[in-house]
C-alpha cells in the first residue's frame, strides 16, 4: 500500500494533517512498527483488531444497578497463558460461541486478569486484587496469583486485615489467610479498634475471640466486641432488652475470658452491656472473691502473647499407636495413670496431652505434683473429646491448665490423672527415659504409687507435655 503526503512544511494546517495521516498509516501497519512480539501483542490488547472471542461482564453503577460491558480477546493469547481457556477454546468440549457470558466477575478485574495474560503487568489495587487473585487461580494462572498475594502481603496492616482476611476465606486462600491472622495476633488492639471491626461479619468475630494468641487484655477485647454487638443490633433494628446476648450468640459470649479481667474492669463494664444475665454476673462476682462452689463456665486460661513459643515434648519414638483393639487401654477408676519427669531447666507447663479415641468423650481431673513436697502445683478438671492428630497419626486431647505451672530445674514432678471414658489408644514399647525438646531435656521415669494404672516409662498415656521456655510471657 502506497500513501501520497502533499504538504508545506511552513503551512501549520499541513503539519496536523501529516500528524494524523502518520497515526493512520501506523495503525495500518502497526505490526511493522512494534519490534517484539510482547508489543504487538500488547497493542492488540482489549482491541477489536483481529479479536475473536468477547466477555460480558457486569460493571457497577450504584448500589444495586449494574450495566453489561464487552472485553474483546483472542483465545490464542488466552489459551497459551492459561489451561483453562486453552480447553475452553481447543478441548475435546471446546466453546462454539464466540460470545462469553461471565457472571462470577466484574469488568476491572477480568480487565487485569486478561491485560496480565498480553502485557505480564496488572494494575493491581485494594479494590480489585481479591477478585484478580480469585480469576488467577480459577484459570490457573499462578505467575499472577503470586503476585496478587505479594501484593496483599505489603498493603496488609491493622486497617485492612479484617476485609482480606475475609475474602480469603471466601477464596480458600490458607497461605493469605495464615498472614492475615499474624497480622490480627500482633496487632490485636489496633485491629479491634479500628472502624473496619464493627463491619465485620460475625464469624469473625466469633473466630477472633477463640483465638489463643492475642496482644490486647481481656477487657479491650469485651470493650471491641460490645461495639460490634451495638453496631449490629442497630443493623438488625433489635436496639432493646436482651437482644444483644441473642445477637452475639452463646459461642463467642462463653468464647471471652471474664475471669482475666481485673474485678474492678469486670464490675465497671460488663453489667451495663446487657450481655451477661444476672446469673453469671453474680457467679463471675462469686469467682473474684473466692466464693464460687460450682465450676465458672468462663475459661480463666491466660491467652498466649505473640513471639511466644509453645513446644511439645512427645515422649514416644514415632508413637507407635495401637489401635483400638482388645489390647486397647481400659480405664478403670479409682485407678490413676502417673508418670515423673525432670527438667534441666526452668520451663512454664501449660498443659498435658492425653491418648483418646476417635470421637471419644473423657472426663479427667489431671494434676502435677512437686515429689518432694508431695502439694499439687496445679490442676485442671473438665469433659474432653479426643481429636485426630493429623501430623502424629493418633487421637488425643489437651489438659490445658487454667494458670501455667513453673517448674524448676531439676526437680522431681508427678503428672497424675483419673480418667474415665471409652477405651483409647496409647504408647507402646518405644517410650522415653529422656528427650530433648528445643534446649530443655526431659527426664521420665515410673511412679512408685501402687495403684497406678500401667503408665510407665515405656508404655502408656500422656504422648506430650505442652510447655514454653520460662521467662517467655
Amino acid at each position: 500500500m502506497h500513501f501520497r503526503f502533499d504538504w508545506k512544511i511552513s503551512h501549520p494546517p499541513a503539519t496536523k494533517k501529516r500528524t494524523s495521516v502518520v497515526m493512520a498509516a501506523a495503525e495500518e501497519n502497526w505490526q511493522t512498527v512494534r519490534s517484539s512480539v510482547k508489543e504487538r501483542v500488547t497493542f492488540v490488547f482489549n482491541k477489536e483488531t483481529l479479536s475473536d472471542v468477547k466477555f460480558v461482564v457486569s460493571v457497577s453503577i450504584g448500589e444495586s444497578e449494574s450495566i453489561k460491558k464487552v472485553i474483546s480477546a483472542h483465545k490464542f493469547v488466552l489459551a497459551i497463558s492459561s489451561p483453562v481457556f486453552s480447553a475452553m477454546f481447543y478441548g475435546q468440549m471446546a466453546e462454539t460461541t464466540d460470545i462469553i457470558e461471565l457472571p462470577d466477575c466484574d469488568h476491572e478485574s477480568l480487565l487485569e486478569l486478561f491485560r496480565f495474560m498480553y502485557t505480564d503487568e496488572a494494575n493491581l489495587s485494594e479494590s480489585n486484587v481479591m477478585q484478580v487473585s480469585y480469576l488467577a487461580k480459577k484459570y490457573m494462572v499462578p505467575s499472577l496469583a503470586g503476585k496478587c498475594t505479594k501484593y496483599m502481603r505489603q498493603s496488609l496492616d491493622a486497617s485492612n486485615v479484617l476485609f482480606i482476611l475475609a475474602h480469603a476465606q471466601e477464596f480458600e486462600d490458607k497461605h493469605l489467610e495464615d498472614i492475615c491472622w499474624e497480622v490480627i495476633e500482633n496487632q490485636t488492639e489496633e485491629v479491634l479498634s479500628s472502624d473496619e471491626f464493627v463491619t465485620v461479619e460475625r464469624a469473625v468475630v466469633e473466630s477472633v475471640v477463640k483465638r489463643e494468641r492475642l496482644d490486647v487484655t481481656e477487657v479491650e477485647l469485651f470493650k471491641a466486641v460490645n461495639r460490634w454487638t451495638a453496631k449490629e443490633s442497630e443493623r438488625q433494628g433489635t436496639t432493646f432488652g436482651d437482644a444483644n446476648r441473642r445477637v452475639l450468640g452463646e459461642e463467642i459470649v462463653k468464647a471471652i475470658r471474664f475471669p482475666l479481667m481485673t474485678e474492678r474492669e469486670f464490675t465497671s463494664v460488663v453489667p451495663d452491656s446487657d450481655i451477661l444475665t444476672t446469673t453469671e454476673i453474680i457467679d463471675v462476682v462469686k469467682h473474684y472473691n473466692g466464693v464460687l462452689v460450682t465450676p465458672l463456665q468462663f475459661s480463666s486460661t491466660q491467652r498466649v502473647k505473640p513471639g511466644t513459643i509453645i513446644y511439645h515434648c512427645h515422649r514416644f519414638k514415632d508413637l507407635p499407636i495401637q489401635a483400638p483393639t482388645a489390647l486397647s487401654w481400659w480405664y478403670k477408676a479409682p485407678h490413676k495413670d502417673r508418670i515423673c519427669f525432670t527438667v534441666n531447666k526452668p520451663i512454664v507447663l501449660l498443659g498435658i496431652q492425653h491418648f483418646g479415641l476417635k470421637d471419644g468423650v473423657y472426663n479427667v481431673s489431671a494434676k502435677v505434683k512437686d515429689t518432694t513436697t508431695g502439694l499439687s502445683i496445679v490442676r485442671k478438671s473438665g469433659s474432653y473429646t479426643s481429636e485426630h492428630q493429623t501430623d502424629q497419626y493418633y487421637y488425643s486431647f489437651d489438659v490445658l491448665f487454667d494458670h501455667p505451672a513453673y517448674l524448676d530445674q531439676n526437680k522431681r514432678y508427678e503428672i497424675v490423672s483419673l480418667i474415665t471414658g471409652p477405651r483409647s489408644c496409647f504408647g507402646f514399647i518405644q517410650g522415653n527415659e529422656s528427650v530433648e525438646c528445643s534446649g530443655v531435656l526431659f527426664s521420665f521415669s515410673n511412679s512408685e504409687a501402687a495403684e497406678s494404672l500401667r503408665t510407665f516409662v515405656y508404655k502408656g498415656q500422656f504422648p506430650a507435655l505442652r510447655f514454653r521456655k520460662y521467662g517467655l510471657n
